[in-house]
């Protein structure tokens, strides 16, 4: 959660870093604020709310100086207040710090804070970061910053400014995503690459226990002893419109527009052979278990239900919220493979540490170059997606790029456990090539969906039903219309109805059927009839060769192209989230920042 930006040069920095903040507000929106220091003082503007908010404010009493950092939050400690919001500083004014994290010791800290003197005046844990480097402060901020980080327990990304050392910015991390970017004259901090895109595109992306020390002609690295390091750069190639609106009005539809490409660039990165076992490793192998959270792990059950079919190799999907709780069992004879779409999810992350530590082989799927996650199994262990910038707090590319993988993984595996021939495995590559097109074909249909959500955006409470495939399917709808609608829904095994959820149904209920699989059809209308028959309405969404069959039980249909089942999640979540977008449009939600929630969950 909760985005950081940071500037020193010769350039007036607070433009700079309202910028910044802009590309970063998707991470957090209760609060944001800035600190500048300029001629020896240090200024800090701090406002509740949107960071339109704090843009007013500034406009009408700008702050002025080279170097300063700034923050937008997503409140952990405390309730989004202006007091509350950072950059928070010591006791004496002197030091400014914003962070990304959770300090879980910040009470013990605050205790033995308040006897030295220190007098708080926010709940946060952050403050308690401020306070303490200013009292163990001794004249070199380096050795003050590495004695600071010993006292904390937790994750944290920090960005530090002291009236101390005006020519100097500082940052440090632990288990929450902290880049720099380097330019000439002028050097940055940030979150996130989207933050720096309009400044430069060399980035290091810093390591647990770095920390960094900028001043404007340059750039010095130290890890957790004081050594030096070199700096490792990456060159960002991404395109600056990836992460601008491009004339649509909100990213969440962009970005589902961008679908079809992003399926096309993935497969294209992707081809057979180029996944990270070996044949005799994958034959080896004697069960997989994935983790991930949220809108990865219904990709996840997807990858179950397609890793088991093609490869023969039982898999489950774990919470990884769950996972360390429960004393798995897992060894060397076992792969772990953790999915996320910022390669910051932090119970993904701490999942994947319990993993290795019990000895399992690890492997990871993300989109983000550099990202924890991916630098936790090292680069010949990572399979990126290729999605693009995701800016929007739902996930949309970001899910189908990881089933597209997911159903790739799933081939290569069953090639190398020889479950499929090489020239299956060209057929099935050749099916998925053909999706980006269908995908494209779906995205024409979007008037029939919107008037739709015209209709029934006043729904207090939508079900999604599917069996197999798509109730993994329905798992994810579900997730995308709760997000950004805040209409309650839920998703369910067809097959339970009769165990209690019945019940739920009355009159005008919406029930939304997904049913791709022509295997489970019969049995999946038999559901429809049965919802149907106690007054619900129904939204069937099916491909066009199960028209004629599944028609008569819908209120309204939707059609798929046609393509091989296995693959019928790629089209079928396209017209399911134009359905949640279209439905919170409707309600006048804010589609690219649904309350309470932000992209990346860096805390557990």
């Amino acid at each position: 959660m909760c985005g950081i930006v940071g500037y020193i040069g010769k350039k007036e920095a607070e433009p700079i870093l309202l910028e910044g903040l802009s590309k970063l507000e998707y991470r957090g929106y209760d609060s944001a604020g800035i600190a500048i220091l300029d001629n020896g003082a240090l200024h800090v503007e701090k406002a509740k709310g949107r960071l339109q908010n704090l843009i007013d404010r500034l406009t009408v009493s700008p702050l002025h100086g080279h170097s300063g950092i700034g923050h937008t939050r997503w409140a952990t400690h405390g309730e989004p207040s202006d007091l509350n919001a950072h950059p928070h500083t010591d006791v004496k004014g002197r030091i400014a710090v914003v962070h990304n994290g959770i300090i879980e010791n910040h009470e013990a800290l605050r205790t033995s804070l308040k006897k030295q003197g220190c007098v708080f005046v926010s709940q946060t844990d952050t403050e308690v970061v401020a306070h303490l480097i200013t009292t163990l402060y001794s004249g070199n901020m380096l050795k003050t910053i590495k004695q600071a980080i010993s006292h904390l327990e937790g994750s944290y990304a920090l960005g530090i400014l002291s009236m101390d050392e005006p020519d100097t910015l500082y940052c440090v991390r632990k288990d929450s995503p902290l880049i720099i970017g380097l330019s000439d004259g002028q050097q940055f901090i940030a979150s996130d690459v989207p933050a720096l895109l309009h400044q430069t595109r060399e980035v290091i992306y810093l390591n647990d226990g770095d920390i960094g020390v900028l001043k404007p002609d340059g750039v010095t690295l130290y890890d957790g002893f004081l050594h030096p390091l070199s700096l490792n750069m990456t060159h960002i190639a991404w395109d600056v419109d990836g992460a601008e609106k491009g004339g649509y009005p909100h990213f969440m539809i962009k970005e589902i527009h961008e679908e079809p490409q992003a399926l096309k660039r993935t497969l294209a990165a992707h081809p057979l052979g180029s996944f990270p076992m070996t044949k005799e490793e994958a034959q080896k192998i004697k069960k997989l278990t994935i983790g991930a959270c949220g809108t990865a792990y219904h990709a996840g059950v997807i990858g179950r239900y397609a890793i088991e079919k093609l490869a023969g190799l039982p898999t489950e999907v774990e919470l990884a919220s769950e996972f360390r709780y429960r004393d798995p069992l897992i060894g060397a004879e076992d792969l772990f493979m953790a999915v996320s779409q910022s390669g910051e999810t932090a119970d993904t992350l701490a999942a994947l540490r319990e993993a290795k530590r019990l000895g399992a082989k690890t492997i990871a799927l993300t989109n983000v170059l550099g990202s924890s996650i991916a630098r936790e199994v090292g680069e010949e262990s990572v399979m990126y997606t290729y999605a693009g910038p995701e800016i929007a707090v739902a996930s949309t590319k970001a899910y189908t790029t990881q089933v597209e993988m997911l159903l790739l993984f799933a081939v290569d595996l069953a090639i190398k456990r020889d479950r499929l021939t090489v020239a299956q495995a060209e057929e099935s590559f050749k099916q998925l090539n053909g999706i980006a097109d269908k995908a494209s074909h779906l995205l024409k249909s979007i008037s029939d969906i919107q008037r739709f959500a015209d209709s029934n955006f006043d729904q207090k409470h939508v079900f999604y039903i599917g069996r197999g495939l798509d109730y993994a399917l329905a798992l994810e709808a579900s997730l995308k219309l709760k997000e950004v609608s805040y209409i309650f829904s839920e998703a369910y095994a067809a097959g339970e109805l009769k165990h209690g959820t019945i019940a739920l149904i009355e009159p005008s209920s919406l029930v939304t059927a997904i049913i791709t699989q022509p295997h489970l059809m019969e049995k999946s209308l038999s559901n429809v009839k049965e919802v149907k028959t106690r007054g619900a309405k129904t939204l069937i969404i099916a491909p066009e060769s199960m028209k004629d069959k599944v028609e008569k039980e819908a209120d309204t249909l939707w059609l798929l192209p046609d393509t091989d089942p296995l693959f019928m999640p790629l089209l079928a979540i396209i017209p399911l989230q134009l359905l949640a977008y279209y439905m919170a449009v409707a309600k006048g939600c804010d589609v690219d920042r649904p309350r309470n929630l932000a992209k990346s969950v860096t805390v557990e």
